[in-house]
């Protein structure tokens, strides 16, 4: 009872009382630590069961996976796979979540082979759509429309996991064939649908269409738009420059703006220069005490961009004092089922001299093909020269060039960062892709982008 309502405390209570727990009794612990993110005393306890049963693993993966450790629970699938027990549908659901977050390709091709050869796990529905959901988000839009055209009796799930990955990949208008699609074959779209659809417009500035679907939810089906859809058409309206009509649209909306709705808004006043209208929203944010440390980092941002470096100070003070911290950049790139990660100017890597020396050579590359370093993009009161250096070694660039030294000539570089990439390291990508004759799928905290030959399948529009 305790451990379903998330009451650790109180269960553990009980748990200690007990003479001689069950297995069950332990298990029910287990899954409540899962469950309230307290990991380290769910893993002594799964490590302290002499015989674990699948529900045990599953409760243990679950928990890595819910709570931002999916390496470890990729880790634990392996040592399962090792033991006496054989994963079930759930196992391979939940694993597919982890690979999803990893954006390791390799792996989830591994974990779809598995599947494949198990007697257990079918290719059913729900295991099929956890396999679309893994390979749109390791950039394998390829091998999630192989997926999805092999599930025999698709329901709106599985069409709302597909819809959704199209948008992901900036394949706005696929997505929107979809839905005539899944209309024609009779089903009733969800709120998930629209979240998709909405999403693909504003990744490819599809105003007029955005507007009618978010129309259409009530008055031809039903549905009340949720907070999801409402920032959808908040960040559409504001990358398309529409940020009067967004912040209208927050102003009067019925349910209470979210930290991820004021965070579109203050991007899209970065990105259109709006300073005097993203100066009113940031001072209201930070006066009602709503600010996050996305909002005050846009907000000093801001004040960087029109060279007020006086109130980036204080912002940067008020977060120091408020105990908020930037969050850093970190690009992920796997090398044989390996995951290596970068931070800007990352020094940690045994190869590093290599890595360095080629990101020197792809430096030299795109100058000789015209690429101006965007310098106005290091929003410190720098020199030009250092702001050039600091831009050089952004997390993504040290992923590439790892993956140039570390793959074979002509090979897909696929590289996941935790924020949203910035315009230089966009231009660079797109003239590395290029020059190597490389195709470089990069996927930053928005959406996905596919460099090919110098362009970008996100027509620089993101």
């Amino acid at each position: 009872m305790y451990a379903r309502a998330g009451d650790s405390a109180a269960a553990r209570a009980l748990f200690d009382e007990m003479p001689d727990p069950h297995v069950v009794s332990v298990t029910a612990m287990l899954t409540c630590y899962a469950n309230m993110g307290a990991l380290d005393d769910a893993r002594r306890l799964f490590d302290g069961l002499p015989r674990k049963d699948f529900i045990c693993w599953n409760a243990m993966i679950d928990g890595y996976t819910q709570h931002g450790k999916p390496n470890e629970a990729l880790q634990l699938f392996r040592r399962m796979l090792r033991s006496s027990v054989e994963p079930d549908e759930v196992t391979v659901v939940l694993v597919l979540s982890a690979v999803a977050q990893l954006g390791t390709v390799e792996s989830g091709k591994w974990l779809h082979s598995y599947v494949k050869n198990s007697r257990r796990v079918q290719l059913n529905v729900r295991v099929g759509t956890a396999l679309i959901d893994m390979y749109c988000k390791c950039g394998s839009l390829e091998d999630a429309v192989a997926v999805f055209h092999s599930i025999g009796d698709k329901d709106i799930v599985v069409w709302n996991a597909m819809i959704n990955g199209y948008a992901m990949h900036g394949d706005s208008r696929k997505a929107l064939e979809m839905f005539v699609q899944l209309r024609e074959q009779g089903l009733w779209p969800t709120d998930i649908t629209f979240i998709g659809l909405l999403n693909a417009c504003s990744h490819s500035g599809l105003v007029e269409e955005g507007r009618r679907f978010f129309q259409s939810m009530g008055h031809e089906y039903g549905i009340d738009p949720k907070i999801e859809h409402f920032g959808c058409m908040v960040d559409l309206l504001g990358r398309a420059g529409l940020i009067e009509e967004a912040f209208h649209l927050v102003q009067n909306m019925t349910i209470t703006p979210d930290a991820v709705m004021w965070v579109s808004l203050l991007a899209a006043c970065r990105l259109h220069k709006n300073m005097a209208l993203g100066q009113r929203i940031a001072d209201f944010l930070v006066a009602k005490g709503l600010a996050n440390s996305g909002m005050y980092i846009l907000l000093s941002n801001i004040y960087a961009a029109v060279g007020k470096w006086e109130e980036v100070a204080r912002v940067r003070s008020m977060m120091k004092a408020s105990g908020i911290q930037k969050e850093p950049g970190c690009s992920a790139i796997e090398i044989d089922r390996k995951v290596y990660e970068f931070i800007a100017g990352d020094m940690s890597h045994p190869c590093t001299n290599e890595i360095y020396a080629m990101l020197d050579k792809m430096n030299g590359l795109v100058k000789e093909h015209g690429h101006v370093p965007q310098t106005e993009l290091v929003l410190h009161d720098l020199d030009e020269a250092t702001k050039e250096k600091a831009l050089a070694v952004h997390s993504e660039k040290l992923a590439v060039a790892f993956g140039l030294i570390s793959t074979q000539p002509g090979a897909t570089i696929k590289i996941v960062k935790n924020l949203r990439a910035c315009s230089d390291c966009h231009a660079v990508l797109k003239l590395i892709s290029k020059i190597t004759n490389r195709k470089i799928v990069f996927r930053d905290r928005n959406r996905f982008h596919h460099f090919v030959d110098g362009s970008c399948t996100c027509g620089d529009y993101w």
